[in-house]
């Protein structure tokens, strides 16, 4: 009898450890999202790396998407999918901006002064309301060099309205356009072509033609970024920090 009782407890306790194992949500676009064919495909998104430094301690879902806005994720039901799901201790990274700069498309274009700041908000009150963590994230940058060797921002308004929601509402935050330009700086003009996507014809045989991608990363640089936002959300002591390797 002991011994049954003694196996039950181990299972309840097994089962209530299993039931209390928190998920880390990744909401956001292309730059973020899992790739097909990771073996043969050099396109990686940072989210589709980031299990690798994170412990067993935590369930990691990546909802990015390629080609989506702080709007369309929510009008093809993307977050629905992801705001069922959510419980007390989960974690919510939000990282929009690349596509919501689409001025000629309305389905995912957002003012970034109001619709991209009301998006956000409401992002970030849904999160909240079930008792889970939002934390905010800039996009990162694209690698835009002059002539000169100077790094020059695309992403215009949209990083600075992340700023000001986090602040205003107390939010998590991690300034990725930040970190990513301190990164393309550091690698430089020539050398930052690796944490992209830049090849000749025939030199990479996932792809058909020439390659010049500023945009999208390379593995090196998907383990690069992801590197970059685990050290500042290991910073930010919100409890995420206990589940980095």
């Amino acid at each position: 009898m002991k011994k049954v009782l003694l196996v039950t407890s181990i299972f309840l306790s097994i089962f209530t450890f299993a039931q209390k194992k928190p998920t880390l949500f990744l909401i956001g676009d292309s730059t973020m999202a899992n790739k097909e064919n990771p073996d043969k495909n050099p396109e990686h998104g940072w989210g589709q790396v980031l299990p690798q430094y994170m412990t067993s301690g935590i369930e990691i879902q990546n909802h990015a998407m390629n080609g989506r806005s702080s709007k369309s994720f929510r009008t093809e039901g993307r977050w629905d999918k992801v705001e069922k799901q959510l419980k007390k201790g989960d974690f919510v990274v939000i990282q929009f901006g690349h596509n919501d700069q689409k001025i000629k498309d309305s389905t995912k274009f957002t003012n970034p002064y109001t619709q991209y700041r009301a998006n956000l908000e409401r992002y970030v009150n849904e999160t909240r309301a079930k008792g889970a963590t939002p934390i905010l994230m800039t996009s990162i940058v694209r690698r835009n060099f002059t002539e000169n060797g100077v790094l020059v921002d695309t992403h215009k308004e949209y990083p600075l309205v992340v700023r000001m929601v986090a602040n205003d509402m107390k939010v998590p935050f991690v300034d990725m356009q930040l970190l990513t330009e301190q990164m393309e700086i550091a690698y430089g003009p020539e050398n930052s072509k690796k944490l992209h996507l830049h090849f000749k014809e025939g030199e990479e045989p996932y792809y058909t033609k020439a390659k010049d991608d500023d945009t999208h990363l390379s593995r090196l640089g998907a383990e690069t970024v992801a590197k970059l936002a685990v050290k500042d959300l290991k910073s930010l002591k919100i409890g995420f920090e206990k589940y980095i390797k």
